[in-house]
Protein backbone atom coordinates (compact mmCIF):
# COMPACT_ATOMS: atom_id res chain seq x y z
CA UNK A 1 0.00 0.00 0.00
CA UNK A 2 1.22 3.44 -1.28
CA UNK A 3 2.02 5.66 2.53
CA UNK A 4 2.41 9.52 2.42
CA UNK A 5 3.24 11.37 5.33
CA UNK A 6 1.58 14.64 6.59
CA UNK A 7 2.17 16.87 9.11
CA UNK A 8 0.07 18.28 11.91
CA UNK A 9 1.28 21.59 13.48
CA UNK A 10 0.42 24.58 15.39
CA UNK A 11 0.72 27.94 14.50
CA UNK A 12 3.59 29.43 12.54
CA UNK A 13 6.03 31.79 14.44
CA UNK A 14 4.30 34.70 12.23
CA UNK A 15 1.31 33.80 13.78
CA UNK A 16 2.19 34.85 17.06
CA UNK A 17 1.12 37.77 18.39
CA UNK A 18 3.59 39.09 20.77
CA UNK A 19 3.83 42.77 22.80
CA UNK A 20 5.71 45.36 21.07
CA UNK A 21 9.16 46.27 22.55
CA UNK A 22 9.18 50.08 23.36
CA UNK A 23 12.84 51.23 24.04
CA UNK A 24 12.21 51.93 27.59
CA UNK A 25 15.38 50.83 29.70
CA UNK A 26 15.52 50.41 33.54
CA UNK A 27 18.82 51.43 34.56
CA UNK A 28 20.40 49.60 37.75
CA UNK A 29 20.70 51.76 40.55
CA UNK A 30 17.99 54.41 40.09
CA UNK A 31 14.99 53.00 39.11
CA UNK A 32 14.02 55.60 36.67
CA UNK A 33 13.03 54.28 33.29
CA UNK A 34 15.11 56.66 30.50
CA UNK A 35 12.73 56.24 27.17
CA UNK A 36 12.52 58.42 23.63
CA UNK A 37 9.51 60.05 24.94
CA UNK A 38 8.85 61.34 28.45
CA UNK A 39 7.96 58.65 31.23
CA UNK A 40 5.61 59.46 34.00
CA UNK A 41 6.09 57.43 37.37
CA UNK A 42 2.66 58.66 38.22
CA UNK A 43 0.20 56.03 39.14
CA UNK A 44 2.53 53.14 38.88
CA UNK A 45 0.60 50.13 41.22
CA UNK A 46 2.35 47.84 43.39
CA UNK A 47 2.75 45.44 40.22
CA UNK A 48 4.70 47.99 38.22
CA UNK A 49 7.21 48.60 41.02
CA UNK A 50 7.89 45.08 41.25
CA UNK A 51 8.48 44.73 37.80
CA UNK A 52 10.97 47.78 38.07
CA UNK A 53 12.83 45.76 40.70
CA UNK A 54 13.00 42.80 38.55
CA UNK A 55 14.14 45.02 35.80
CA UNK A 56 16.38 46.31 37.58
CA UNK A 57 18.15 42.95 38.52
CA UNK A 58 17.67 41.71 35.64
CA UNK A 59 19.00 44.49 33.44
CA UNK A 60 16.04 43.89 31.06
CA UNK A 61 13.18 46.62 30.61
CA UNK A 62 9.35 46.03 31.67
CA UNK A 63 8.52 45.43 28.11
CA UNK A 64 11.07 42.71 28.16
CA UNK A 65 9.60 40.93 30.94
CA UNK A 66 6.54 41.24 29.49
CA UNK A 67 7.83 39.87 26.06
CA UNK A 68 9.67 37.22 28.56
CA UNK A 69 5.78 35.83 30.05
CA UNK A 70 4.24 35.64 26.81
CA UNK A 71 7.11 33.57 25.15
CA UNK A 72 6.99 31.29 27.40
CA UNK A 73 3.20 30.79 27.32
CA UNK A 74 3.40 30.10 23.66
CA UNK A 75 6.09 28.11 24.39
CA UNK A 76 4.22 25.87 26.54
CA UNK A 77 0.87 25.73 24.67
CA UNK A 78 3.21 24.67 21.40
CA UNK A 79 4.44 21.92 23.38
CA UNK A 80 1.23 20.59 24.68
CA UNK A 81 -0.05 21.13 20.95
CA UNK A 82 2.68 18.94 19.38
CA UNK A 83 2.54 16.59 22.95
CA UNK A 84 -1.39 15.88 22.25
CA UNK A 85 -0.69 15.31 18.64
CA UNK A 86 1.96 12.22 19.70
CA UNK A 87 -0.30 11.09 21.87
CA UNK A 88 -3.17 10.11 20.13
CA UNK A 89 -1.70 9.01 17.13
CA UNK A 90 0.93 6.75 18.81
CA UNK A 91 2.65 4.19 16.07
CA UNK A 92 1.50 6.74 13.51
CA UNK A 93 3.55 9.94 13.94
CA UNK A 94 6.81 10.86 14.29
CA UNK A 95 8.64 13.21 16.69
CA UNK A 96 8.29 16.93 17.11
CA UNK A 97 10.38 19.50 15.60
CA UNK A 98 9.68 23.02 16.44
CA UNK A 99 10.42 26.74 15.27
CA UNK A 100 11.92 29.28 18.35
CA UNK A 101 12.64 32.65 18.40
CA UNK A 102 14.89 33.82 21.00
CA UNK A 103 13.63 36.33 23.98
CA UNK A 104 15.07 39.76 25.25
CA UNK A 105 17.32 37.04 27.73
CA UNK A 106 18.83 34.85 24.86
CA UNK A 107 16.35 31.72 25.87
CA UNK A 108 14.73 29.95 22.78
CA UNK A 109 11.07 29.72 23.14
CA UNK A 110 8.96 27.61 20.87
CA UNK A 111 6.12 29.65 18.78
CA UNK A 112 5.52 26.75 16.55
CA UNK A 113 5.55 22.86 16.09
CA UNK A 114 4.45 20.14 13.85
CA UNK A 115 4.36 16.19 13.84
CA UNK A 116 4.39 14.43 11.07
CA UNK A 117 1.82 11.50 10.72
CA UNK A 118 1.94 8.64 8.13
CA UNK A 119 -1.00 7.86 6.19
CA UNK A 120 -1.94 5.01 4.66
CA UNK A 121 -4.13 1.99 3.58
CA UNK A 122 -3.96 -0.82 6.17
CA UNK A 123 -4.49 -5.02 5.14
CA UNK A 124 -8.18 -4.85 5.27
CA UNK A 125 -11.45 -2.24 5.40
CA UNK A 126 -11.81 -2.86 8.46
CA UNK A 127 -8.16 -1.97 9.51
CA UNK A 128 -8.28 0.84 7.25
CA UNK A 129 -11.34 2.26 8.99
CA UNK A 130 -9.68 2.49 12.34
CA UNK A 131 -6.21 3.44 11.13
CA UNK A 132 -8.40 6.53 9.34
CA UNK A 133 -10.14 7.49 12.93
CA UNK A 134 -6.49 7.26 14.64
CA UNK A 135 -5.41 9.46 12.47
CA UNK A 136 -8.74 12.00 12.40
CA UNK A 137 -8.11 11.90 16.58
CA UNK A 138 -4.40 12.68 15.94
CA UNK A 139 -5.23 15.61 14.02
CA UNK A 140 -8.25 17.31 16.27
CA UNK A 141 -6.51 16.15 19.43
CA UNK A 142 -5.04 19.53 20.60
CA UNK A 143 -7.41 21.75 21.96
CA UNK A 144 -6.62 24.75 19.45
CA UNK A 145 -6.29 22.80 16.25
CA UNK A 146 -4.69 24.29 13.60
CA UNK A 147 -5.88 24.67 9.64
CA UNK A 148 -3.16 22.19 8.75
CA UNK A 149 -4.66 19.86 11.61
CA UNK A 150 -8.40 20.22 9.99
CA UNK A 151 -7.06 19.41 6.28
CA UNK A 152 -5.59 16.27 7.83
CA UNK A 153 -8.27 15.03 9.32
CA UNK A 154 -10.49 15.68 7.08
CA UNK A 155 -8.36 13.39 4.77
CA UNK A 156 -8.78 11.07 7.24
CA UNK A 157 -12.53 11.06 6.84
CA UNK A 158 -12.29 10.59 3.36
CA UNK A 159 -9.99 7.34 3.81
CA UNK A 160 -11.97 6.10 5.96
CA UNK A 161 -15.59 7.02 3.80
CA UNK A 162 -13.51 5.17 0.91
CA UNK A 163 -12.55 2.35 3.63
CA UNK A 164 -16.77 2.20 4.16
CA UNK A 165 -17.71 1.99 1.14
CA UNK A 166 -15.03 -0.95 0.06
CA UNK A 167 -16.14 -3.00 3.03
CA UNK A 168 -19.49 -2.94 1.75
CA UNK A 169 -19.11 -3.66 -1.61
CA UNK A 170 -17.06 -6.70 0.19
CA UNK A 171 -19.75 -8.13 2.30
CA UNK A 172 -22.48 -7.65 -0.59
CA UNK A 173 -20.26 -9.59 -2.50
CA UNK A 174 -19.85 -12.49 0.25
CA UNK A 175 -23.78 -12.34 0.58
CA UNK A 176 -24.62 -12.73 -3.29
CA UNK A 177 -21.91 -15.50 -2.84
CA UNK A 178 -23.42 -16.94 0.08
CA UNK A 179 -27.00 -16.62 -1.75
CA UNK A 180 -26.05 -18.38 -4.81
CA UNK A 181 -24.22 -21.32 -3.19
CA UNK A 182 -27.40 -22.32 -0.95
CA UNK A 183 -29.68 -21.85 -4.22
CA UNK A 184 -27.12 -24.64 -5.89
CA UNK A 185 -27.64 -26.75 -2.97
CA UNK A 186 -30.99 -26.20 -2.92
CA UNK A 187 -31.45 -27.04 -6.62
CA UNK A 188 -29.41 -30.14 -6.11
CA UNK A 189 -31.61 -31.51 -3.31
CA UNK A 190 -34.72 -31.12 -5.47
CA UNK A 191 -33.42 -32.80 -8.29
CA UNK A 192 -32.25 -35.61 -6.67
CA UNK A 193 -35.84 -35.87 -5.07
CA UNK A 194 -37.38 -35.89 -8.42
CA UNK A 195 -34.32 -38.73 -9.78
CA UNK A 196 -35.76 -41.07 -6.95
CA UNK A 197 -39.30 -40.16 -7.44
CA UNK A 198 -38.93 -41.29 -11.50
CA UNK A 199 -37.09 -44.22 -10.94
CA UNK A 200 -39.60 -45.74 -8.53
CA UNK A 201 -39.17 -48.62 -6.03
CA UNK A 202 -36.69 -50.94 -5.77
CA UNK A 203 -38.03 -54.62 -6.07
CA UNK A 204 -35.66 -54.74 -2.62
CA UNK A 205 -38.10 -52.59 -0.75
CA UNK A 206 -41.55 -54.12 -1.81
CA UNK A 207 -41.56 -57.81 -2.33
CA UNK A 208 -44.84 -59.40 -3.21
CA UNK A 209 -46.60 -62.01 -1.27
CA UNK A 210 -47.11 -65.37 -3.35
Amino acid sequence: MSTSISVLRSLPAAAVDLPARRQEVFRPGTGAAGSRGATSAAGANQGGATSANASVDSGLSVEDLRQIDALRVIDRQVRAHELAHMAAGAGLTGGASFTYRVGPDNQRYAVGGEVSIAISHAGSAEETIARAQQIRSAALAPADPSPQDRKVAALASRMADAARQELAAEQAAEKAASAQGAGRRESGAVAAIYQAVAAGPSASAFDAVA
